[in-house]
């Protein structure tokens, strides 16, 4: 029985894609790489050292290491965060919509840490959740199943009895093979992805969710 819900953040909790958009291409711009928009979805759901890795990769710059990249990306999407960072919507509604079920409820991230703390204040969510994993910590990122099995061993459930949400395909098969239940919440130019397919459950948004969608899970 599902008895834990488990949260993915970037563009599901908080409308950041975008912003980690503008703020890789804009520290890539300090090494002369120019990543449009449809470049940077590429590497969605990443951990961001990964994603400096995958251009460093294809590009080779020699200006700045991969490793100062990587923490200027970090530094500047969370000021782009903080000064500009929108819920999602129905995140209100979904938080509560669990709480009222005395759901166990964790936070399972492909961003650092550090970056996960300034989303949980900056939207005032942090008591939502009884656990918060960072796949910063694990040696695996996404799509890899070692953030959401953590979060579950946390949270002390079965992945059997956990429920995922998460708005990205790399996510989704994370989530997949740890064997959870997964509810995908995509952005809409992505909707008509065939390997969402894989999802268990597919809505327009975290609103739609409801309790006859959770009985049929």
């Amino acid at each position: 029985m599902i008895n834990t819900v488990i949260f993915d953040m970037d563009g599901l909790l908080i409308d950041s894609e975008p912003l980690w958009g503008l703020a890789m291409r804009e520290v890539f711009a300090s090494v002369g790489v120019e990543l449009t928009p449809e470049l940077t979805s590429h590497t969605t759901g990443l951990r961001t050292k990964e994603v400096v890795s995958y251009w460093h990769n294809y590009f080779k710059w020699n200006a700045k290491s991969a490793e100062q990249v990587t923490e200027e990306i970090i530094e500047n999407v969370t000021a782009h965060i903080l000064r500009n960072g929108q819920a999602m919507e129905g995140l209100s509604y979904i938080l509560e919509f669990f709480r009222q079920h005395n759901f166990k409820t964790g936070l399972a991230s492909s961003s650092p840490m550090r970056l996960i703390d300034a989303v949980l204040d900056h939207l005032h969510i942090r008591e939502a959740f009884h656990a918060v994993i960072s796949a910063e910590f694990e040696p695996h990122g996404k799509p890899h199943p070692a953030v959401y099995l953590a979060c579950a061993q946390e949270l002390n459930s079965s992945p059997l009895e956990c429920l995922a949400f998460e708005d990205s395909v790399t996510g989704m098969i994370a989530a997949k093979a740890a064997r959870m239940k997964v509810v995908v919440v995509p952005e809409p130019h992505k909707r008509n992805d065939k390997r969402f397919g894989l999802a268990d459950l597919q809505l327009d948004s975290l609103l739609d969710f409801n309790e006859q969608y959770l009985t049929q899970l």
